[in-house]
């Protein structure tokens, strides 16, 4: 019989916030799988290590690029859908072998996650299955104490990479926001919120729920530029007090 394919949400950093279910698959999966900068450890793989069949083994896959090549470079779609392809070969190998894999990914896997790549190439040929996990958005706005949402307010998630002009129309359409993907971007997302009147209301969480975690408000940072693992809550305020 086929092996199947195991998605997993590994949480936002706590090896605790693994939930039940993907500690259990964990547990028993003779492979398991996780995307990686090249040469670095790989986040997934030290949140998952506590729940790892001993036995395991591993598969690691490495981007080729990451902040090292924009990705309005022509050469970056090209090369990074040549990574998918064979990493998703490489699994595909296993689970015709009758053997499950277990694809960690960092928070859950449908929001902004690698393992949707190789979900798109092998869910018509091989059994999938997914499993959700605890957002770095949600586990930061816990970490900070931080409601989000109240009555009929509105949350929107917005990448920092977006043009100045298209974050400020998106801002102004929502009561509250979670902006990913800060890096070289915060100076601009500061300018922005500073026009809208919203940094006083936005919040800078850097490693939320990891070792090193961050939290304070906004005004406070400088502009230098944030780490992979950073985002800017900005709490809702239209709803029922």
């Amino acid at each position: 019989m086929a092996g199947t394919l195991h998605i997993l949400g590994v949480g936002p950093g706590d090896p605790e916030l693994v939930t039940l279910r993907a500690a259990r698959i964990l547990g028993a999966a003779p492979v398991f799988a996780g995307f990686a900068k090249r040469g670095r450890p790989g986040h997934a793989f030290g949140i998952a290590a506590p729940h790892l069949n001993p036995a395991a083994r591993e598969l690691r896959f490495e981007y080729p690029y990451t902040t090292d090549l924009p990705v309005e470079d022509p050469r970056y779609p090209d090369a990074m859908a040549a990574f998918y392809d064979t990493s998703a070969a490489t699994v595909a190998a296993e689970l015709c072998e009758g053997r499950d894999v277990a694809l960690l990914c960092e928070g859950d896997p449908f929001l902004y996650g690698s393992a949707m790549y190789l979900f798109d190439r092998l869910r018509g040929a091989h059994r999938v299955e997914v499993t959700p996990g605890i957002t770095a958005m949600s586990g930061c706005w816990s970490r900070a104490g931080a409601p989000m949402v109240h009555g009929d307010d509105l949350l929107s998630v917005l990448p920092a990479t977006l043009p100045a002009a298209a974050l400020a129309e998106a801002l102004g359409r929502c009561d509250a926001a979670v902006v990913m993907k800060l890096g070289r971007n915060l100076p601009k997302l500061r300018a922005v919120l500073d026009e809208l009147g919203l940094t006083n209301r936005a919040i800078y969480a850097e490693r939320g729920c990891m070792a090193g975690e961050r939290i304070l408000k906004l005004a406070e940072r400088d502009n230098a530029p944030a780490p992979y693992f950073a985002l800017v809550l900005i709490p809702g305020r239209r709803g029922v007090r």
